[in-house]
Parts: structure tokens; sequence; C-alpha cells
């Protein structure tokens, strides 16, 4: 029994060794398997650490190419320990044995100080007691020997250093930044700009020389109504060939940013199309300017176009060489907007949009300068038959229809290739730039008359217009005469149609003498001044504030002997063919220095010292050489203590010829006791000659008052000009004041005087009233 016990529990001595090695096995694969895991997570930490280091060496190998910056790394006792590219580069060592481990002073560098002396390595690179850990020494400048910069001459460096304290694992070091100067301000400028577009919010480019986009911001695409990716590498909005047209198509048809080309006229900027592109970007480069504006327009997706302003100036490389263009972009189209709607203000009729007396002028002058004027521009000047009647009866607001409706069937009857003017009242005139011969203008008469025969409905009434017509084809000698020849022509045919029972068309031929036809020769309107013939006629200037009659304007009439009473469209013309217009300007100063001394000699019983002033107008163009002032001072009475009575309505004060002498005489003008007053006030130069010459006073030019009833934006300009010459002490006169309607907005507007047919119209010095 016990055997079988002992037998059963009794260890086997022989099975242990087995037992001891195949634990000891398991522990070792245990332990292969630990150091396996381990050494895969080593590995990968290593790999992850290698690319790391990759990463970040790319990093600073860009951001040395950048800056020009390149770092060194040495002991405290002064032997490398590492350096960078970007300091073998900037130390002129890239070609070099590697210098680690090498003491400083060993280095095969010099520099030089700023008076060109050598200074050693150690002297500049070396550890300096000023360097405490953590904080870095004072910055060197010092140049390069034998290690150019981009302009060839030595390359210079900012040194700065620092120390890193020592660790348990390692000694201190120090570590020294070598900044290229050249390549730090802008390595390169063009590189430093790009990466300023990379994130700036504005709307910014860089472009090369050409205006082809190099990078742009993605407020910049916007603005030209592209997207980002579409801007680059496409040159600006007309800067590409130049068209037939002269203007820059902006590569439409090519590689360039859609627009239509047009090129800004202001001063100062690029005009349109390559060839103004280049010259302006030449002045940039040759120094003669900082920087050029220009406008585009461009398209846009919520809106036909809008209008873009490129402010353009010059990215230099520190050497001095040209590397690009920054464009910034501005929104101006609420700008322009609002300034072509004030100059088609300023150059049409308010009631019926027609061109006005001014645009008039222009369009003739464009037609008649162009080649092959005589026999293709024709002239119809067309003037309303019995139109006060209708005034009269139904009132202004019927007539204002009436006048409407006119303007609308001569726009008719102009076909679309003409220009149709209201100059005022019932006085309208048509320019066809381009007929084929006599036949054609006469049918164009022919649609005026049959048009008007379509009556007009006032008040449930109808209501039949007639006019008359007078016509006028460019001749030889009209077209001589330029427009205001051409004009007048036509107004003497239209004299002649009303003289041979209205509602007719007559043509103008050189044999009519009625008093609308022009004078021919210009020796006798200077007979005519000799012999007395010119007089004057006063138009009353009153205040708006009670209508009292505060002084006239002396218009000039000349009483013909054989033509009876001409104006002056039938002889001014001539006057200005002949360079006449400085006598004729001279002689009515003269007949108004005259009628002023009369007033002087009877106590201001003389009809022209009803009210208090005496208005003449004068060209700037006949003053400066000092001889109409001087005879004009010599011949006015002598100014009391509230100043002279004569008063000089200044015109074509735009005129840049002479400028300062101009100015001169309006001084001597003044103290004599003369007031000026600028004529023509809020259209063309005016703001110019406001701030640029000696002024009393200033007159609302008569296109702005015709208006004012019906226009609310009229009104408004109105107001702000009045203010305007409030604040600059001018006193205020409007001219051309019809209605009621309009003298009270003048009024209310803060206009003082106004003169027009609502006070009455010029009637002869001789018989006020």
């Amino acid at each position: 029994m016990g055997s079988v016990t002992d037998a059963v529990t009794a260890p086997d001595t022989a099975a242990w060794p087995l037992v001891v090695v195949t634990l000891v096995a398991a522990l070792a694969l245990a332990a292969v398997v630990v150091l396996l895991v381990r050494s895969r997570r080593e590995a990968a930490r290593t790999a992850a650490i290698e690319s790391r280091l990759r990463a970040v060496r790319r990093r600073d190998d860009a951001l040395e190419e950048l800056t020009g910056t390149g770092a060194l790394v040495q002991s405290v006792d002064g032997r490398v320990h590492d350096l960078t590219d970007g300091a073998r580069r900037v130390l002129g060592l890239a070609d070099a044995a590697d210098p680690r481990g090498r003491a400083i002073s060993d280095l095969p560098v010099v520099f030089l100080d700023d008076a060109g002396r050598s200074l050693t390595p150690a002297s500049v690179l070396g550890h300096r007691a000023s360097a405490a850990a953590g904080r870095a020494t004072e910055p060197v400048v010092v140049g390069v020997q034998g290690a150019p910069g981009p302009d060839g001459r030595p390359r210079r460096l900012r040194v700065r250093s620092a120390v890193l304290p020592a660790t348990d694992a390692d000694d201190a070091l120090v570590v020294t930044a070598l900044v290229d100067l050249a390549a730090g301000t802008s390595a390169s400028a063009a590189a430093a700009v790009r990466a300023v577009l990379r994130s700036a919010p504005v709307p910014m480019a860089l472009t090369d020389l050409d205006g082809r986009v190099v990078d742009a911001t993605g407020a910049f695409a916007e603005a030209l109504g592209s997207r980002p990716g579409d801007v680059v590498g496409r040159v600006l909005p007309g800067v590409g060939e130049t068209g037939a047209d002269g203007a820059g198509t902006g590569g439409r048809g090519t590689d360039g940013l859609g627009a239509d080309g047009v090129g800004a006229d202001g001063a100062g900027a690029a005009g349109a199309g390559a060839d103004g592109w280049r010259d302006a970007v030449a002045a940039l480069v040759a120094g003669g300017r900082h920087r050029f504006s220009l406008e585009r327009r461009v398209p846009r997706a919520e809106a036909r176009h809008a209008w873009v302003a490129l402010d353009v100036a010059l990215v230099r490389h520190p050497s001095g060489q040209p590397e690009g263009l920054l464009v910034t972009a501005r929104d101006v189209s609420e700008y322009r907007e609002r300034s072509e709607a004030m100059t088609h203000r300023a150059m049409h009729d308010p009631l019926t949009g027609l061109a006005n007396r001014a645009l008039l002028q222009e369009v003739l002058r464009t037609v008649l300068d162009r080649a092959g004027a005589e026999g293709t521009v024709a002239v119809l000047a067309c003037d309303l038959d019995e139109f006060k009647p209708i005034n009269d009866r139904y009132g202004h607001a019927a007539g204002d229809e009436v006048l409407v409706h006119v303007a609308g069937v001569l726009r008719a009857a102009a076909g679309g290739a003409g220009t149709v003017a209201r100059l005022g009242g019932d006085e309208f005139v048509v320019v066809l730039p381009a007929v084929r011969g006599p036949q054609a203008v006469l049918e164009a008469a022919g649609a005026v008359h049959a048009g008007l025969r379509e009556p007009v409905r006032l008040h449930g009434h109808p209501v039949t217009v007639r006019a008359s017509v007078g016509v006028a084809i460019a001749s030889a000698d009209l077209v001589a005469r330029g427009a205001p020849g051409l004009l007048a022509a036509a107004d003497a045919a239209l004299y002649r149609a009303k003289a041979a029972g209205r509602s007719r068309t007559e043509v103008y031929d050189p044999s009519m003498q009625d008093a609308g036809a022009p004078v021919a020769p210009s020796d006798e309107l200077a007979d005519a001044m000799a012999r007395g013939e010119l007089v004057l006629h006063l138009e009353p200037l009153v205040d708006l504030a009670d209508g009292a009659v505060v002084g006239h304007e002396a218009v000039v009439r000349w009483q013909h002997p054989t033509r009876g009473l001409l104006l002056p469209p039938a002889f001014r013309p001539a006057a200005e063919a002949a360079g006449l217009t400085g006598a004729l300007t001279r002689h009515v100063l003269g007949l108004a220095a005259a009628s002023l001394r009369d007033a002087a000699r009877t106590g201001g019983t003389a009809p022209a010292a009803v009210g208090t002033r005496l208005a003449v107008t004068v060209p700037a163009s006949v003053l400066g050489d000092g001889a109409v002032v001087e005879s004009l001072v010599a011949d006015l009475p002598p100014a009391g203590p509230a100043g002279g009575p004569l008063v000089v309505l200044l015109t074509e004060a735009s005129t840049p010829d002479g400028a300062g002498r101009v100015r001169r005489d309006l001084e001597v003008l003044r103290a004599a006791g003369v007031a000026v007053v600028l004529d023509g006030f809020g259209v063309g130069s005016s703001l110019t000659a406001v701030r640029d010459l000696p002024l009393d006073g200033v007159r609302l030019d008569p296109s702005f008052t015709a208006g004012l009833a019906d226009d609310p934006a009229a009104a408004r300009v109105t107001r702000a000009v009045g203010v305007l010459a409030a604040e600059l002490g001018l006193a205020t006169i409007a001219a051309g004041v019809r209605t009621e309607e309009q003298a009270t907005v003048l009024r209310d507007g803060g206009w003082r005087y106004a003169q027009g047919w609502l006070f009455g119209v010029a009637y002869p010095a001789h018989a006020p009233g």
C-alpha cells in the first residue's frame, strides 16, 4: 500500500530538466517578442523623427532662401559645431571643405568694416562676454570679401549671436544668425510681395512690366469679375494689344482679362492700350513718376459692368532693378455713375433730355472738323409757331408737355443718325452729320412737319402744333465759319420761313439779308462801331428776396441801317472769324463806361443807373495784356466807398493761356472798384476758376435753372452749388429764370439775385421798362 502511494506522489526526477528547458525557452521567446516590438516602435519613431527633420529642413531652407538668413553653431571655445547651407552661401563657403570641427579663427573668411578695413572671423563670429545666456548681442553689420551680393558688390551681413546654456546632456553652445541685408530687405522684393498676397484681404496683384498677372489675392480677382484661379497669367484689362480704334482690347480675344478697354482721361491716368501702358511703365522705371492710375470697365455677374480704378506702383530689387508692378484695385462704379449723371445733366436739357447748347456746339465742332464735312453736314433750326398762346391758355405744365412731344417728333425725324438739341423755350436744333444731298435734308424737315400734325391732348382737348424750319447745309464758306456760322445760317433760313408765312421750311442761301443772316464782311462791323450803330439794351437784375431791381446786364445790339435790329448771333461769328472779339468787347465796355459817367453827372437818373449795378460780359481771352483794363479804368467814374457800379461777367474763365496775366488784370479791376463775377458757374472748369481767380460772385449757368421746377436732382445740385458759393463768400446770381417755380427753388436754395424772362426782357437803354 505504501509503495503504491510513494510511486504516485514522488516526483520524477528525470522530467525536471525538460520542464526547466521549456520554461527558459518560453521566457526567451517572450523577451525576443518584446525586443522586436520595441525595435519596431523605435524604428517607427526614428522614421517619424527623420521625416519631421526633413520637413523642418525644407522649411528652414525655404526660409533661408526667402530671407537670406543663415545660422552658425559653435562651442563656447570657438569651434564650429554646425552651420546651415544659408550660412555657407552668405559666408562664401559653399565650395569650401566642411568647416565643422575647425576653429572660428581658421575659417577662410575675411570681413570688412564700414571703412573697408579687414576684420578676422574671430572678432566678428567669436563668443563675446556680452552674449549672456538666452540674450542676443547687439547686431554688427559687416561686409564679406569674396562673397558678392546681387549687385556685384561685397555682400553685407547683419551678425547677431546668443548663448544656449548647458544642459545635463550638452555643453553650452553659441548660435550666430547671419542675415544678408540685400536679400533680407527684399529677397527678392517680388517674392516677398507674393508671400503677402497669399493671405492679404485687399484687392492687390503682382504683375510683370507688361501687365501680366504673376500672383493676386482673391479680392483682386473678385474686383475684376473673375475667379482667383483665372487671373494669374493673364494681362490686366485694357493693357493688351492696341485695337484699330486706339483703345486697348484688354486681350479679350487673346489671354487678357475681359474689359472693354476704356482708358481714363483724368490727369495722371495711363492712356488706353499697350502704348499708353508702356509709356506709363517706362516713366516709373525712369523715376519720372512714382505711380499711375487708370480706370477700366469690367464685367460683373450681378450687373452689366462695373468701373475699377487700378493704381500701379513699381517693385524694385535692392539692386535698383525693376522686378514687377504692384497693382491695387478700387471699385469706382458709384463715382463714375455720379460723374456721368452730372455730366449728362450739364450737357442736356432737363425737361426733354435733348442736348443743350453746350453739347450742340461740341457736336458741331466735331463734325465740321472732320474731313468731308462740306455738303454732308446739315443743321435744321426749328421754332414752334404760336407757342405762347398754348402756355397762356393751358398753363406752363401743358406747355412742357408740348415741348416733350416736339422733342420726340424731332428725334424720330433725325432717325437716330443725328443730334437733337433744345436751346431754350421753343427753340430746337437738329444736326445731321452725314446726309446724302439736299433731298435727304428736306425729307428730314418734311418728317418734322408730318410728325407735328399728330395733335397733342391737353386737358382733354386735341391741340395741333406747328413749326417753322430753317435748313443750312455746310458749304465751304460755312465750314470755314465754324459752328457759330452754320447755326447763324440756319437761323437766317428760319427767319425767312417765319416771314414767308410760318409752318414751312426754307433753305439758307447767301442772298438772304434778314435780321437772322450772318454778316459776311468784317469791315462792315468795324464801320458799324465807328458810326455808333452798336447800342446797349438792358436786362433787369433783381433781388429774389423782394423782387427789387438792383442792376442790369448791358447786352449789345446792332441797329443796322437796312436790316433793322440785329442780335449778337447775327454778327458775333463775323467778329470771331475776323479776330474782332477784343475790339467788340472794348467797344461795349466803352459804351457801358459812358453810360455810367452820364449816370454820375445826372445824379443817378440816367437809365443805366436804374438799380445800382451795370454788368457787362467780358471773355477771359481778351484780358491779359493790360490794354482793355487800362482803357476801362480810365473811362470809369471814381468808385465810391461801396465800390464802383460796374460788374464784369467773366466768361471762358477756363482758358489756360496767360492765366497769370488774366489774374493780374482782374486784380487791377477790383482795385478800381469793379466787381468780377464768374459766368457759367457749375459747368466746365468753373470750380478751378473759383480757386485760381480773384472773384466777387458767380452766375449760375442757365442749363441748371431750366430744370429746377421739374428735376429734383437739378434742384439739389443747384442748392449745393449755392451753398459752396456762400461758403466762399461769393455773391450768387442765377440766369435764365422763366417761371415763379424756378425763382422759388432758387430763393429757397440760398441764391440772392436773378435775371430772365420772368423779370423782364432786355430793353433799349434810352427807354427803360
